[in-house]
């Protein structure tokens, strides 16, 4: 490969990093000039594996082999059955500065990693399970992922993981990893407002069947069951609850201020129970629901192609006051908006009198914007929530939100970095831009409640 030395034109690289990879990896398989050995132990076995290293090489990546190497050249170390069985791995990745890891192996591989303070492993670890939080497995291993990155103190991890699965909770619900939950991941996606999934009753459902499966003590379970936003339930939906739910029986006292509450929501005129109740509080806002009387999916075949609009309706809010009274929508998609700072103007000079503007320049713009007139949402304000669809690892999951609110008709930065030009961009599902638009309405207080 030729390449520019101070203006040499004979210059050229000799590569030969690959063949010197191989000969790294020979030494460690043959044991060839091995001047230290590693006994690994493991309650899984009676006899240990064996390892004849290099210190030399291990002392480049891990501080910690060179502290245990540096007076010793035999080192027993004992590791669990789970680290123990990657171990062989984890020291080629020594050698060669490469591994290939599995789902399942995530999570020994990043504890050898921090253990013996190889860093690099580590982070690459670490961004492996960020970005497989999509594939699929056969028992689930996102929660699982969570209650680790809580343990070692991995922020960033810890938010990927509860994003993915506030933005995909329904195929979580209805997994294996469902059960796995624990109260203190249960509680936090709970307190979410951005949870994804068909309706209130879904999530209860799930809840009831975690209860079940778990039996916490009942402060516990009642401070779950509270976390419920039984508002957004339907009043016959409530009445089947009451006389068929085995948990909300259970738990009935500690809940009844929640569900008389929730049953005067849905009797009363939202401008009069706004003035009596606080409406602005999480109780009475919705989640990202994909029942059809929130919003509507549109799937954009050829998005990058030229505009596009449709119109849905949704019902004015969640209350059952409202349950007749519909609102229609009109969605305008763009796919090559162009920015004031982009567009052409007419120029004095001589060399043209238009400035060249690129197809690229432009970037993706979704407007929505209600076919009605602001007074007839009297006490109703809108927020307006956006997914994109994404196929990963062949299922269809939720990779981007956006929310905006009554006051903008669109968000500032939809796909902002999408490249729709592409047939193979990663946002598009055989070459259509899947959306889901979902309408969130939220009451206000008129008049200040009297404490």
């Amino acid at each position: 490969q030729k390449a520019d030395f101070s203006g040499d034109s004979t210059a050229a690289t000799i590569n030969h990093s690959l063949t010197l990879l191989q000969r790294l990896q020979e030494l460690l398989q043959n044991g060839n000039g091995s001047d230290s050995v590693l006994r690994v132990r493991s309650a899984a076995s009676d006899e240990p594996k064996v390892f004849h290293t290099h210190q030399l090489l291990l002392s480049l990546q891990s501080e910690v082999f060179e502290s245990l190497l540096r007076n010793q050249s035999v080192v027993t170390l004992y590791e669990p059955p789970e680290t123990a069985a990657l171990f062989e791995k984890f020291i080629r990745y020594l050698y060669c500065g490469g591994v290939s890891i599995l789902l399942h192996q995530a999570i020994p591989m990043h504890q050898l990693a921090s253990k013996y303070q190889v860093w690099g492993l580590q982070r690459g670890v670490a961004e492996y399970m960020r970005t497989h939080l999509a594939s699929e497995s056969s028992q689930g291993h996102v929660v699982g992922w969570y209650h680790y990155a809580v343990r070692v103190g991995d922020a960033a991890l810890q938010e990927s993981c509860l994003q993915f699965l506030a933005w995909n909770l329904s195929a979580v619900l209805g997994s294996a990893e469902w059960g796995s939950v624990s109260v203190e991941l249960l509680l936090l996606l709970l307190e979410r407002s951005d949870l994804v999934l068909h309706s209130e009753l879904e999530l209860y459902t799930a809840v009831e069947g975690w209860l079940s499966r778990r039996q916490p003590e009942a402060p516990v379970a009642e401070r779950v069951l509270r976390a419920i936003r039984y508002p957004m339930i339907a009043p016959s939906q409530l009445f089947r609850l009451q006389a068929q739910s085995a948990v909300l029986a259970r738990h009935r006292a500690a809940l009844q201020d929640l569900l008389f509450q929730a049953f005067q929501f849905h009797a009363a005129s939202p401008l009069h129970f706004a003035k009596y109740f606080d409406v602005n509080c999480s109780m009475f806002l919705p989640r990202n629901y994909l029942a059809p009387s929130w919003g509507s999916q549109w799937v954009i075949t050829n998005p990058a192609r030229d505009d596009r609009s449709t119109s849905f309706q949704t019902q004015l809010g969640p209350s059952s006051h409202d349950a007749g009274k519909r609102v229609t929508w009109n969605v305008l998609f763009s796919p090559r908006w162009l920015p004031v700072s982009l567009r052409p103007v007419y120029s004095d000079s001589v060399a043209g009198a238009i400035q060249p503007v690129r197809i690229e320049d432009g970037r993706p713009r979704l407007v929505i914007t209600p076919a009605m007139s602001s007074p007839d949402f009297a006490g109703v304000t809108f927020q307006k929530t956006v997914l994109v669809g994404v196929r990963q690892q062949g299922r269809v999951l939720v990779k981007h939100a956006y929310s905006f609110h009554q006051s903008s008709d669109e968000a500032a930065d939809f796909l902002v970095h999408a490249d729709l030009q592409k047939r193979t961009s990663e946002y598009l599902i055989d070459n259509s831009l899947h959306l889901h638009i979902i309408i969130k309405p939220v009451y206000h207080s008129l008049i200040k409640v009297k404490k």
